[in-house]
């Protein structure tokens, strides 16, 4: 008896904690409601039209996230717009203007070296810290041979600059630098998106911008990124580029009156969905998929009055379904398969349900261009037509070219006939 009490009373506070554990309330996560500040006009948080105000209200959500809505009205844009992690920039629709400043370019007349954190300048005026500026010379002066950077201090003619340059630069070989950059970049980011307005890249009062460093919208190195909505027009450069990223998706936008191409995704960028877009007389490519950009999606878009090519692929671009887009009236090829070595060919792609129309407006081009031994390319109900007679053959296969998969596809007469070979020498 003695023993059972004293086995109760040692195991008694234990069973008060016990039905303590059983009686407690479980926990709850309280929920944060999503961050929203608004800009632009008097009764908004931050009243500003520019790009200051606009990055005063992404920087002020970054760490918890949310939406930044900008009301009606034109924002002028002196540097770029960086959007951040979880943050989405919202517009008002077509009342919502982003549009670039002034351009302004000048030589630098010394060397600009590999590193070098300062450019000396023939005329500095109209630089202003903050802004982002590009560095070339005749020797780099495209893609990853540019540099970029934000200028931090101007004193006299020398412009300091935030980042190391990547490559020698020489004054003596039309070294220039200027401030041709983006409208919105979206840098190291993920989980992010852009809707509802108006880009105007104000192409008339800018110097050209390389693609890969700057677009209307730029997107390097991030993942999970949407554009919605979004009209880009005027950018002297290319409308809208993504960069080493990851599940970019495109759609319902409209790119138009770029000095370069209209769509440029590339540099391994794979699970890329461009959907729904009228991408339309841009200097260049209306799309110009570049390196590896494979298990993607092209649907339901017009490309359609480029300068040369609708459609661009090439380089280890596998696996993209393009299906019900309509290619018509572009300079050159409608769509155009790039010379490539077999094991860098764009294999294994597929083309359902196109309309390829009326392409070669200037001079003359093909329906669809096969420049490389590409396997087990289907091209499968699609309509190639050809009212203007301007599509020499439907489809044109270089000696390089393999003859890709034909299924029920329908064909309007073509000078050079429906499916061509170039003759072997």
């Amino acid at each position: 008896m003695k023993n059972s009490i004293l086995l109760f009373i040692l195991a008694f506070p234990t069973f008060l904690f016990a039905q303590e554990i059983k009686k407690a309330e479980p926990l709850v996560t309280p929920q944060i409601a999503e961050r929203k500040i608004t800009v632009g006009g008097e009764n908004a948080e931050i009243s500003g039209f520019n790009n200051q105000s606009i990055q005063y209200a992404i920087d002020a959500i970054e760490k918890t996230g949310g939406t930044v809505l900008l009301n009606p009205g034109l924002y002028e844009i002196t540097a770029p717009v960086r959007l951040k992690s979880s943050v989405s920039l919202v517009g008002s629709g077509k009342e919502t203007v982003l549009k670039r400043s002034q351009g302004v370019q000048t030589k630098y007349i010394i060397d600009a070296d590999y590193g070098e954190l300062k450019i000396t300048v023939e005329n500095p005026e109209g630089f202003e810290i903050g802004m982002k500026v590009q560095v070339t010379d005749d020797v780099n002066n495209g893609c990853w041979n540019v540099s970029t950077a934000y200028i931090t201090d101007i004193v006299d003619n020398v412009i300091y600059i935030d980042k190391g340059l990547i490559r020698d630069y020489r004054s003596d070989l039309n070294g220039f630098i200027s401030n041709a950059s983006s409208v919105i970049e979206v840098i190291e980011a993920e989980n992010a998106s852009i809707s509802n307005l108006v880009i105007d890249g104000n192409r008339e009062d800018n110097f050209f911008a390389d693609g890969c460093n700057s677009a209307g919208v730029l997107i390097l190195r991030s993942k999970n990124i949407i554009i919605d909505n979004v009209q880009v027009k005027d950018f002297n450069g290319e409308g809208m580029s993504w960069q080493i990223t990851e599940n970019v998706v495109v759609k319902n936008c409209e790119i138009w009156g770029c000095g370069n191409t209209g769509l440029h995704p590339g540099t391994g960028s794979p699970f890329t969905v461009i959907e729904n877009n009228d991408v339309h007389h841009n200097d260049r490519d209306g799309l110009y998929i570049c390196w590896r950009v494979y298990q993607s999606r092209v649907t339901g878009n017009q490309f359609h009055h480029n300068g040369r090519f609708g459609l661009c692929t090439g380089h280890k671009d596998t696996d993209v379904l393009f299906e019900n887009n309509h290619i018509f009236n572009n300079g050159s090829d409608g769509v155009h398969l790039r010379g490539e070595r077999e094991s860098n060919a764009p294999h294994r792609n597929t083309f359902i349900g196109n309309i390829i129309e009326n392409n070669g407006t200037d001079e003359g081009g093909y329906g669809f261009s096969i420049n490389s031994p590409a396997a087990d390319l289907l091209l499968k109900e699609n309509i190639f037509k050809n009212s203007l007679k301007t599509q020499k053959a439907a489809v044109y296969i270089y000696k390089s070219g393999l003859k890709p998969n034909l299924e029920n596809n329908q064909f309007d007469e073509h000078e050079l006939g429906e499916v061509v070979f170039e003759e072997k020498q």
